[in-house]
């Protein structure tokens, strides 16, 4: 019963992203279109080798992001399932990977540009695969060492990509264009990723063979097959002579003291920040406490694959959805601020509060009503509201932060982000499934407020 329940709520997701594919398809072309016709008037370019990049870019991005996603599903699982590890025991390997991915992200983008692009895309992917193997092995020091790679090459990875994608796009157009798709591309790689890693567990169990760790092979073997297509597809490229300094090697301490001046001297950027770090805080422990969750008050063995795809096309329908829902807030509007030099501010101010009230009412919905339907929907609706979430976010931050700032703020939001699941993990909020979740929803509903007194007060103050 349980599997019909979830295979089948997994067709309607995947039928509702084909159409929402379908109509976001059109409008791309028309809006592709249009651009082509300014490019024309002005005598620009067509664009093609952009355009020939960033299918590159695409593909080996949905190769790589397949590869995460083909890990999620089970990962606690092979802990505590398959390996029966104290929960203690869970929340300190979930905690080395967390703290190995922060201290690597601060220094990803300077190796990229100091090393090589392509060459550090290279090294992570091996790292990373390396990663897949040590989990093969019931040996804690050894998972342990799973652990550290794991977070530091996915860190590694994930900078050296941005990194190339800003410096593979011609221009600021182009960047976006790439960023919408790559956001979509990671969605459905994450569902196709969970819908192969059910059915390997379930196959490879039938042989009596270890099966939970069998999606983390196939997640290894896509990581080198995507090592082998940019090695042979992309150029290897560097930064400029400032960002490969010594003085660039060592900015972090003094990048996050000047991200404090500047939120302290900008309440509407303190509050995007912490609304920020809630959201991302929540998404990280309730990643990790989905399945204790969602298993809380059933025996049956659930199919954590097609419960994670479903989420995945929850968040990659909220991505497409995102610029209907836009342009529908755009047009109601009022026409004096529709006018003003700001169009589009004051509407993603007050989307950022309401997506954060909706986060926090789809947790409080998964903790009142408790059993694997109900908590299925909250959170798929929390995916939705997080695929929502993060082009709003990207617009809000090139519309309020000036770009010597960016990098400062995000190395903030990623320490106080990274501080909170890790204080959350060592307090053992996997014993208190409960807790951690109304945790989580207070924290959203705070920043839903906060968000609607000072940054849509704020900018509809400057609006007008």
């Amino acid at each position: 019963m349980a599997l019909d329940f979830f295979e089948s709520h997994l067709l309607l997701l995947a039928l509702c992203c084909f159409v929402a594919l379908i109509f976001d398809r059109r409008r791309a072309r028309l809006s592709a279109h249009d651009a082509k016709e300014e490019r024309a008037e002005d005598g620009r370019g067509n664009g093609s080798a952009s355009d020939g990049w960033g299918k590159r870019y695409l593909v080996v991005y949905a190769m790589v992001m397949g590869a995460e996603w083909l890990q999620r599903p089970y990962l606690y699982s092979v802990y505590r399932g398959h390996y029966y590890y104290t929960e203690r025991v869970v929340d300190i390997l979930f905690v080395v990977g967390v703290v190995a991915g922060t201290l690597t992200a601060s220094v990803g983008g300077f190796w990229a540009e100091r090393f090589g692009r392509k060459r550090l895309c290279l090294v992570s992917c091996a790292v990373y695969a390396s990663a897949c193997l040590c989990i093969q092995i019931r040996f804690l020091p050894v998972l342990l060492v799973g652990r550290l790679l794991s977070g530091a090459s996915a860190s590694m990875l994930l900078s050296a990509f941005e990194s190339s994608l800003v410096s593979g796009a011609s221009s600021q157009a182009a960047l976006s264009a790439i960023t919408s798709p790559a956001t979509v591309a990671s969605g459905l790689a994450g569902a196709g990723a969970g819908i192969l890693s059910n059915q390997l567990v379930g196959r490879v169990g039938a042989y009596g063979l270890p099966s939970y760790t069998s999606p983390f092979l196939a997640s290894g073997i896509l990581l080198v097959l995507a090592g082998l297509v940019i090695h042979r597809s992309w150029a290897e490229t560097y930064g400029d002579d400032k960002t490969t300094s010594p003085s660039a090697s060592s900015p972090e301490l003094s990048r996050l003291r000047s991200a404090v001046r500047i939120v302290q001297d900008d309440p509407r950027l303190l509050v995007l920040g912490l609304t920020q770090t809630s959201l991302e805080s929540a998404t990280y422990l309730l990643s990790f406490l989905w399945v204790p969750a969602i298993q809380e008050d059933t025996i049956a063995l659930l199919p954590l694959g097609y419960i994670f795809a479903a989420f995945m096309l929850s968040m990659t329908l909220g991505s497409i959805l995102y610029p209907s829902l836009f342009a529908h807030s755009s047009s109601s509007t009022s026409p004096s601020f529709a006018s003003s030099s700001q169009p589009s501010l004051l509407t993603n101010a007050k989307l950022v509060s309401s997506l954060a009230a909706l986060a926090a009412l789809s947790i409080a919905f998964g903790l009142a009503h408790r059993g694997p339907p109900t908590r299925f929907y909250a959170f798929c609706l929390l995916h939705a509201v997080l695929g929502m979430y993060s082009p709003l976010q990207r617009t809000l931050h090139n519309a309020l932060v000036a770009n010597e700032h960016r990098a400062a703020l995000s190395s903030l939001s990623r320490l106080v982000t990274s501080a909170v699941v890790v204080a959350g993990l060592v307090a053992g909020v996997e014993s208190a499934v409960g807790g951690a979740m109304m945790g989580c929803a207070v924290m959203l509903a705070c920043s839903s407020l906060a968000a609607g007194w000072v940054l849509v007060g704020g900018v509809d103050g400057d609006g007008r």
